[in-house]
């Protein structure tokens, strides 16, 4: 599983940007807590590659798909959660993830993890109340 800040991130596909090139559906992570974003580690040195010769071409975007052949299915087998499942499912199993790992820092006497995960979850509570609010009120999401 990859972890950022404490939270599983959640496997998805986006644009990243190299200079002034764009590079579209790089595989990458994504942290549901602070917003961190990273390229996936299996295609992280196809990524680079291609990033340059794109940028040493002057190219201003550039599909990954068209370059790297990611037919490898295990590449997000590592995350816990990905962009095609329902928020609200994602957001409870970061719940409970955080509450499982609150209730091991305490058991190990570890006062700052404990602190930076009651912020995490005070953070991903939001993210669920606002979820919520967005089905009661009739929007989609």
């Amino acid at each position: 599983m990859s972890f950022c800040c404490g939270a599983s991130m959640i496997g998805t596909k986006g644009t990243l940007k190299h200079y002034r090139t764009r590079i579209h559906n790089v595989p990458i992570l994504f942290c549901p807590v602070c917003h961190r974003v990273e390229v996936h580690y299996m295609v992280e040195n196809e990524y680079d590659i291609l990033a340059e010769y794109a940028h040493g071409d002057g190219a201003s975007e550039v599909d990954f798909h068209d370059y790297v052949d990611e037919s490898d299915k295990a590449l997000h087998e590592n995350c816990v959660n990905n962009e095609n499942e329902e928020p609200m499912q994602i957001v409870q199993n970061q719940i409970d993830m955080a509450l499982d790992l609150l209730s091991f820092a305490k058991q190990l006497g570890d006062t700052e993890w404990e602190q930076q995960l009651k912020r995490r979850l005070g953070v991903l509570s939001q993210r669920k109340h606002k979820l919520k609010l967005k089905r009661t009120s009739g929007g989609t999401i």
